[in-house]
């Protein structure tokens, strides 16, 4: 039945008990009532059951489907409103249920109606919701990765279409944000307005991996008339309705998907494989999505959209950047002009749930906290804290035994939540409980220092080439493009203990990898040699590859011995290295015998001379 709720008392009365209110309302003779919504639902067992429909609208001109209030509502109106079903043997109306909503229920869609031509209500919503959409962009980005396998060379370029978005940093210049994972290893970025036939060369100012975060400009200020910013919104809450806005696939011109809040905790970031302050919602995010804004109710940025889960176990599941990790990033980048990274404490912790386990460590009843196994020796924080001194409070937050901290009213999350709010450098209290004592600590804060990088900051890949021996540094792109997505399983079982368990000794420590042998008459009998880490060379332990360079130049030796994982061996005469190394350079079009963030000494040593060949050349000269 129609139902006009601005003229009819009882329904006034019955509003409140709507759980869920979204789009227009339209009266008994048709009109269209702004202030009221169109819904299918049910009231309270008090009150009638009300079927009210939108009728469809006159046939006009437009191509454009209204969103009602632009993107501060664009959330709300996209979803499906949940009606309970009458009870079992209940008469329609009678439903015994008392409340509106409930996990019985089914899905009513809520249909948009296509207009054929603007009328002027038409022309303030498209005026509000410009406000934002228009600070939504396209991003066209070409790509040329390195060859990790071959590292002199670059794989062939692809080009890639995110999103992102314009805001103000805090001294108040315009940038733009989106997905680090956008602009990888970028030769070009482009970016065009909504509406727009011209595209923008943008700079890319900083890439943030670990939270998948890039900073881009454009210089040309045509590019910024005519739109204002995105604001940044708080961290939103469990079932706030959202919207994510971007240029997914599926078409070409701006996309709105919607959704709520579903999870706001510690959540693994993919493409830098860290762990951050993430939300989940139930918004679709599609490839292309990435790097575009979500919006709350209220039209405020609440995050980035930058990855999906997808399975059959999975759906609808999307994850967000939150601004505090917006922030985070932002305030980074202005403090140092670059991004430094989330900073951790270089240590590996236990649980203490166990009763006896804190017994053992005579801790009081009400005492609680997190049980220190091992601290990286290279860290800072190795100065002050020991194997098994028990962490209690942070900065003065308690730290539970089952690894959580406090986080807003009545929520836990993970204790390492704390460390991502500090920055690299920083300082931190530590209340710790050691030897039946309770002592406090500063410790210094610094970002991850891993002996099998995770990735390579967007730099290309190390080498140095040894007669046709190619050696390289071993990282998870290197396996990755060597043994493919199931490395884990394909690639030699002692790299992958060095990147799962591995931890440096020294700051500078590498693991250095002969990669591949090139065929020659100086590598005869070694051509099937490949990924095994290298040890030592003349009996001296490699600490990296400069370290290798080094030895190598500084060899007077008839041979040069490296060592090598499994316990093999292999031996060049130092005689014929020059002159192979020179051949093969030639035969295979590598521009140096090393990569140019290692050769520092002369320009000679590009061209196939050894490091000491190098320097007694230019001193003859």
């Amino acid at each position: 039945m129609w139902f006009d709720f601005a003229g009819n008392s009882n329904a006034a009365c019955c509003l409140d008990k709507l759980k869920v209110v979204v789009g227009k309302c339209v009266t008994k003779d048709g009109a269209w009532d702004s202030e009221w919504l169109v819904v299918e639902s049910l009231m309270s067992a008090s009150c009638n059951i009300f079927r009210i429909r939108k009728p469809a609208r006159p046939a006009v001109k437009s191509g454009r489907a209204v969103v009602s209030r632009g993107a501060s509502r664009v959330c709300a109106q996209a979803r499906n409103v949940k009606a309970r079903k009458p009870a079992a043997g209940s008469k329609h109306g009678k439903s015994g249920s008392k409340s509106g909503l409930g996990h019985d229920t089914e899905h009513v869609s809520v249909q948009k109606t296509v207009p054929l031509v603007s009328t002027p209500a038409d022309a303030d919503v498209e005026q509000h919701e410009g406000k934002f959409f228009d600070a939504v962009v396209k991003v066209y980005c070409i790509h040329t990765e390195p060859n990790y396998s071959l590292p002199w060379q670059r794989k062939r370029q692809y080009s890639s279409t995110s999103s992102g978005f314009m805001v103000k940093n805090e001294e108040g210049q315009r940038c733009l944000l989106t997905n680090a994972h956008s602009v990888e290893y970028h030769t070009q970025v482009k970016v065009k307005r909504r509406g727009d036939d011209q595209k923008f060369i943008a700079e890319v100012l900083a890439i943030g991996i670990e939270c998948d975060i890039a900073l881009l400009t454009v210089k040309d200020e045509t590019f910024w008339e005519g739109v204002k910013p995105l604001s940044f919104g708080p961290l939103p809450r469990l079932q706030d309705a959202v919207a994510v806005v971007g240029y997914p696939i599926g078409g070409d011109t701006i996309s709105v998907t919607s959704g709520v809040v579903s999870r706001i905790e510690v959540t693994s970031y993919v493409h830098g494989s860290t762990e951050l302050l993430g939300v989940q919602i139930d918004a679709a995010i599609n490839s292309g999505n990435s790097g575009g804004p979500v919006f709350n109710e209220v039209g405020e940025c609440v995050g980035i959209a930058f990855q999906s889960l997808s399975g059959s176990d999975a759906e609808n599941i999307g994850y967000v950047i939150p601004t505090p990790v917006i922030q985070h990033f932002l305030t980074d980048f202005r403090r140092n002009g670059q991004f430094t990274g989330f900073p951790v404490m270089g240590m590996k912790w236990q649980r203490m749930e166990s009763h006896a386990l804190r017994s053992a460590y005579k801790m009081k009843k009400e005492q609680k906290g997190i049980l220190v196994r091992h601290v990286q020796p290279t860290y800072e924080t190795a100065k002050h804290l020991k194997p098994d001194d028990i962490i209690m409070r942070f900065d003065g937050i308690q730290v539970a035994s089952d690894g959580t901290v406090p986080f807003r009213e009545k929520e836990r999350i993970a204790f390492n939540y704390l460390t991502s709010q500090k920055y690299s450098g920083e300082q931190a209290v530590l209340d710790v409980w050691r030897d039946g004592e309770e002592v406090q600590l500063t410790i210094q804060l610094m970002r991850p220092r891993l002996l099998v990088p995770l990735h390579l900051d967007n730099t290309d890949p190390s080498f140095f080439v040894v007669a046709g021996i190619i050696f390289t540094v071993c990282s998870e792109p290197y396996l990755l493009s060597e043994y493919g997505a199931e490395y884990m399983s394909e690639a030699p079982v002692k790299l992958l203990e060095r990147l799962m368990h591995g931890e440096r000794l020294e700051p500078d420590e590498q693991v250095v990898v002969l990669s591949q042998v090139l065929a020659c008459d100086a590598t005869l009998g070694y051509e099937d040699y490949c990924n095994v880490q290298v040890l030592k060379f003349n009996s001296t332990p490699v600490r990296n590859l400069r370290h290798l360079i080094q030895l190598v130049g500084d060899c007077t030796a008839h041979y040069m011995r490296f060592d090598l994982a499994y316990k093999e061996v292999v031996i060049l005469k130092a005689a014929t290295v020059k002159e192979a190394t020179a051949s093969i350079l030639e035969l295979h079009s590598i521009p140096a015998s090393v990569s140019k963030d290692l050769s520092t000494l002369s320009p000679e040593m590009q061209h196939g001379l050894s490091p000491a060949e190098a320097v007694t050349h230019v001193g003859d000269s």
